[in-house]
């Protein structure tokens, strides 16, 4: 293989090593991924299930490489993952040269300037002007469990609350936050408890201004919970799993009013909408909401894995010594992969780059809407696009799910060579989450056979 190592200090535009194209060689599942699954049905998990059989060997930018030689189109980024491109040459440079030095020392025995950049720069970019500081930790879930335990620390209270079709992780705490059992709990109790489910803003379904939504959840809140046993409101501000709901004007900043009134602490899932994905660092800023905590994960190191609660010094203060942390939380080689992330936001202007991905494919998605009555919905922000499908001829007052055409659309789709994902509580949405990488070129590809996929359905 060519050896493609440059000095991070010196990337400048992205060099390609895999052709950005769109290419099928083979039946899809080709005979080696046949093979692999095969291997994987004897000796893996059957809980842990994969979206399309088809074995990665390579990737880079927008494009993955199966065993087969098949190159997709990735409209998925390993679920917003790796939002500056596959193997993004900065992050590969900064890892390849951290690996060299250390790979592991556990921050709260012996520390390393790395975690602390990466706290420094995450003080820098979330909502807030104000002193903020920062734990590491491993995953997504692992976030929202020490966001969760730093809230009730700060504030001595026990209830956490989150928002209907809210997705927040496969922990044990985390599945009592979802908003859907079926897979993510399903047999897997008992769950945690103090966990309450308020309404959330979903303009298209409920046709609620903000205003009206927040007064609708501040009141659920009250009269359920109770203000004075609430640690904290959790808040994807655009929900991911969920199916992408945008909130409606106002939402947001209104709830975050209401908890600093009543001491709550309100966080910010940004698990999946920061780092850069919806054109700002952060997808709180497009609604003028600045949360007490935010949390980041998949995007935030490239493909490697790291996240982090970030907030109000104060809260995160609030902890005893020792209270925080874990074995690999912040882990050198992530942390130099992370530094390298908010690099190449910054030096290829990726915040831009979002808008010009949800500009080509908003309008390309419009015009589909026009000639298929089943898209119901184009929502989003800069790469996390959705189209709600619902059945064809469907009253405006029921909008009735189309759960079938989703699934019909993504195995099309990926016979063709273009990878999508599906979401939604009645699994009724198509999601695009590519990366910041991915061309406009690319893009008018993938929704060519999105149209082919489309008129297959008949």
């Amino acid at each position: 293989m060519t050896d493609t190592r440059i000095d991070a200090q010196t990337a400048a535009a992205p060099v390609y090593t895999v052709p950005q194209e769109r290419k099928i060689v083979t039946s899809i599942p080709g005979p080696k991924s046949l093979e692999l699954q095969a291997r994987r049905s004897k000796v893996v998990s059957s809980g842990v299930s994969s979206a399309l059989p088809v074995y990665i060997e390579r990737a880079n930018g927008a494009i993955l490489v199966d065993v087969d030689g098949n190159q997709f189109v990735d409209f998925g980024a390993g679920i917003g993952v790796t939002t500056v491109g596959h193997t993004e040459q900065r992050v590969v440079a900064a890892a390849a040269s951290q690996l060299q030095d250390v790979i592991h020392t556990l921050f709260t025995i012996t520390p390393y300037e790395e975690y602390v950049r990466v706290a420094e720069l995450l003080a820098e970019h979330t909502p807030g002007n104000w002193p903020k500081k920062s734990v590491l930790v491993n995953s997504g879930a692992e976030a929202v469990e020490n966001g969760v335990k730093i809230a009730r620390k700060f504030t001595g209270r026990r209830a956490v609350a989150v928002l209907d079709h809210a997705y927040h992780g496969r922990t044990n705490l985390t599945m009592a936050m979802n908003y859907k059992a079926m897979p993510y709990a399903t047999g897997f109790g008992p769950l945690a408890g103090d966990v309450y489910h308020a309404p959330s803003s979903y303009p298209y379904r409920d046709g609620l201004s903000g205003a009206d939504a927040a007064a609708r959840t501040i009141a659920y809140l009250e009269k359920v919970v109770g203000a004075s046993d609430l640690a904290c409101l959790v808040v994807e501000p655009i929900q991911g799993e969920g199916g992408f709901m945008v909130p409606a004007e106002g939402f947001l900043p209104t709830l975050q009013t209401w908890c600093t009134e009543h001491g709550v602490v309100m966080i910010a899932d940004e698990i999946q909408s920061g780092m850069a994905r919806t054109g700002r660092y952060y997808a709180s800023e497009h609604f003028g909401w600045e949360p007490d905590l935010v949390l980041s994960a998949k995007g935030i190191a490239g493909g490697l894995p790291l996240a982090a609660v970030t907030g109000r010094a104060e809260i995160m203060d609030a902890s005893q010594p020792g209270g925080l942390g874990g074995t690999f939380g912040g882990n050198p080689v992530a942390c130099a992969a992370a530094i390298a992330v908010f690099e190449s936001i910054e030096e290829n202007d990726l915040l831009a780059e979002a808008g010009r991905i949800e500009a080509t494919l908003r309008a390309g998605l419009e015009k589909l809407a026009q000639r298929y009555d089943i898209i119901g919905e184009i929502r989003g922000r800069g790469a996390m696009i959705a189209i709600e499908l619902v059945q064809p001829g469907t009253a405006e007052s029921t909008k009735a799910p189309n759960a079938d055409a989703v699934t019909a659309l993504v195995a099309y789709a990926a016979q063709h060579g273009v990878l999508f994902l599906s979401a939604g509580t009645s699994g009724n949405v198509l999601r695009f989450l590519p990366s910041l990488a991915v061309s406009d070129a690319l893009i008018e590809d993938g929704l060519r056979v999105l149209d082919d996929a489309l008129a297959s359905l008949g």
